[in-house]
């Protein structure tokens, strides 16, 4: 178990909402308030709670959605809904979709301690915190692509906008985010799909063998050419042609397909007869070409018939929402023995918190790598991810989102110095100089602060 217990506490009855706050701190939890059931979802798909407490009843998006969105993303979550006497049978069906249990208005608070220590004793005993395999089956018609974060859904819909299309795609990712499998997608999902899929990674072979392995050869082109050969162009006919790293192509070469490109034909290597080609190029980079044309080293006419349709893949860092999806993929690609394997909330928010440089392919690595070291358990947890991923420092509480009119600095900075000198005060059972020691402050500088704000702490 983690040394605290972040809860997630929705209601948009503010008094009742700030005493049950109170409270919950009083007694170790890291407490995150949401006045709506659209904040919920919000804070849900930044943050790895270990329990969220819902009142069912919400203006807009109600509490019964809530639940079913913090269930899905992480089914090892505890959710207590909080209900009104008229909707217990409302409260009932949804512990039947997996909810732990009910408190009804007005509760003692006792009552609410009571129902969070037993479910949290049962999650540890049980240790039932597996994601919804049904979640990961959700493809959106788009192969192994994994994800329902802003982002992701934003590149499927471009994908089944512009895959049926004969159009030349470029794609623009970092290294490990997915860019075949993109290329793959819109092959998928495109009137080519019955059609081969050829890929080719650029930097991977040598220069002097690049032309010959793209264009094809005949025997004798060359030393060592004993036989003619059909080249990856070739092979791709009616279907598409995936071109990786293709700024690292030389300035021949890149006028060569420019010419596939232009006119949809070629020479093979040693052979002055051009072949006729029907196919569809999907190019990708990590670099940018843009920078690479003004340097010199690629051609800004290929660059734009390459850049028609542009396909920005965003980083793991920038949809920190879908890794949850992602782990639970990766655990089952990799368990064995057909055990269940699960993964505590504390590393997936280890998990959530990495930056990943290395982005989806370095995840997937270190998956893999906590499932070898499991050696019999069945509970992925932090000792078994990568030290860097272990030393991620998890934010008390989630990042605070930007709304369109902007936000009130001095006012939030108020209120989380606030909340944590309220916190380190409930730690120390009152005692001033310690908690000036757990803020790293002096307790003349800390009784200062309290002289400043409201009494409400004693």
């Amino acid at each position: 178990m983690p040394d605290l217990t972040h809860l997630l506490l929705v209601d948009d009855e503010q008094p009742l909402r700030a005493v049950v706050a109170e409270r919950l701190k009083e007694h170790g939890f890291e407490v995150t308030e949401a006045d709506s059931g659209e904040r919920a979802l919000e804070l849900l798909g930044q943050f790895a709670f270990d329990v969220v407490v819902s009142d069912l009843r919400l203006p807009g998006v109600d509490g019964r959605r809530v639940i079913d969105a913090a269930l899905e993303t992480y089914p090892g979550i505890i959710a207590i809904v909080v209900t009104g006497y008229g909707t217990v049978k409302d409260a009932v069906e949804i512990i039947k979709r997996g909810a732990a249990d009910f408190v009804t208005k007005p509760f003692q608070f006792d009552e609410l301690m009571h129902v969070l220590q037993t479910s949290l004793e049962q999650r540890r005993l049980k240790n039932e915190n597996a994601y919804l395999r049904q979640q990961l089956d959700q493809r959106f018609g788009l192969g192994a692509m994994i994800g329902r974060s802003p982002r992701m859904r934003a590149l499927f819909q471009l994908i089944e906008t512009v895959a049926p299309t004969n159009t030349t795609i470029l794609i623009n990712g970092e290294t490990g985010t997915g860019k075949e499998m993109v290329a793959r997608a819109i092959h998928l999902t495109s009137t080519r799909r019955h059609q081969r899929f050829v890929a080719l990674n650029c930097s991977a072979i040598p220069e002097t063998l690049l032309e010959a392995e793209l264009f094809g050869h005949v025997r004798g082109a060359f030393t060592g050419a004993v036989g003619s050969r059909v080249g990856r162009i070739e092979q791709a006919d009616h279907g598409t042609l995936f071109l990786d790293e293709v700024g690292t192509m030389t300035m021949s070469l890149q006028v060569k397909l420019l010419r596939v490109l232009q006119e949809r034909e070629f020479d093979r290597v040693g052979e002055g007869k051009p072949v006729k080609v029907d196919v569809r190029v999907v190019a990708a980079t990590n670099s940018d070409l843009a920078k690479l044309v003004a340097d010199g080293t690629f051609r800004e006419d290929l660059y734009y018939r390459l850049n028609v349709i542009r396909v920005e893949l965003a980083p793991l860092r920038d949809r920190r929402e879908d890794i949850p999806l992602l782990v639970q993929h990766f655990v089952e690609k990799y368990g064995t023995g057909g055990a269940q394997i699960t993964v505590s909330q504390d590393a997936v928010r280890r998990l959530m918190g990495y930056a990943w440089p290395g982005n989806v392919r370095q995840l997937e690595n270190a998956v893999e790598r906590a499932i070898a070291l499991l050696g019999g358990r069945s509970t992925i947890d932090v000792a078994d991810l990568p030290p860097e991923v272990q030393a991620t420092q998890v934010p008390i509480t989630p990042t605070v989102e930007f709304p369109v009119e902007g936000i009130d600095l001095v006012n939030i900075v108020e209120q989380i110095e606030r909340d944590l000198i309220e916190r380190a005060l409930a730690r120390t059972g009152g005692n001033k100089a310690a908690a000036a020691g757990l803020l790293k402050l002096k307790r003349t500088t800390l009784v200062e602060k309290m002289k400043r704000m409201p009494p409400l702490m004693h």
